[in-house]
């Protein structure tokens, strides 16, 4: 596969201070029903700092919570650490997504959250955020629907950890993945993976050369194509019908 998906599906990190009316991720992050007016008062609120390093962390575990986070471009990893000391992934943040509400019922956050490429992201400081949804009831329904969306999210994490095989589980994480491309306006068929084998695997409770042969499997199938960090979707059915938990129609090669 050639480089030219990896530019497609970047959001670059130039022009970091781009308001949220010229926002191409504004349809993602925003609600619809916001109007022009209300959406300036919003953008009075945010920060844009610099974008972050590789490696550097947003937040960390413990850290006084006091805004929520909007990524523009890049990913965010975000993370806990059990008792032994181990890594655990607990999500990745693609660009137009909120990380950061874990904070919000105990004024701490529960778990850190660092930057697996160069990325930026919008502040939006929790109190000033609250005093405007109160003056703008969709904006205030929108993070009541993020927050929902958190706890969907873990439900669906402890499902996936459950009850799904390793073919299940990485089939439904490329389909994840997808779909979230496709909402951002971009391919949903060809897509960079900014996370390594091993964060796939934490994530996915999976050792990492059980990833590995999962994704050569895979490839061997023709349901996709990798090359790298690159994946392409051959047999998007196939992908569907494996995140399911039914058999591929793609023949082993």
């Amino acid at each position: 596969m050639s480089s030219e998906h990896d530019c497609k599906n970047r959001v670059p990190t130039r022009n970091i201070n781009v308001s949220c009316t010229d926002c191409s991720l504004n349809p993602i992050c925003l609600p619809v029903a916001v109007n022009e007016s209300q959406l300036e008062e919003l953008d009075q609120i945010i920060k844009r700092s610099k974008p972050l390093k590789k490696g550097e962390h947003l937040f960390r575990a413990s850290d006084p919570f006091a805004s929520i986070y909007a990524v523009r471009s890049g990913t965010i990893k975000t993370y806990s650490v059990t008792e032994d000391g181990e890594e655990q992934v607990t999500g990745f943040y693609l660009p137009g997504e909120v990380l950061g509400v874990d904070g919000i019922s105990t004024n701490i956050h529960s778990n850190s959250a660092k930057a697996l490429e160069t990325a930026a992201v919008c502040e939006i400081p929790f109190e000033k955020l609250e005093f405007l949804s109160a003056k703008i009831p969709t904006l205030q329904r929108h993070f009541f629907q993020l927050m929902s969306k958190e706890i969907q999210a873990d439900q669906q994490l402890i499902m996936l950890l459950s009850k799904k095989s390793a073919e299940e589980r990485i089939a439904s994480l490329l389909l994840s993945i997808s779909t979230r491309h496709t909402k951002r306006g971009l391919s949903a068929s060809g897509f960079r993976l900014p996370m390594s084998r091993n964060d796939i695997g934490n994530f996915l409770g999976l050792a990492v050369e059980t990833v590995s042969r999962v994704f050569t499997r895979l490839q061997k199938q023709g349901v996709i194509y990798v090359d790298g960090k690159e994946v392409e979707v051959l047999d998007m059915q196939g992908l569907c019908h494996m995140a399911n938990g039914m058999e591929s129609n793609a023949k082993s090669a």
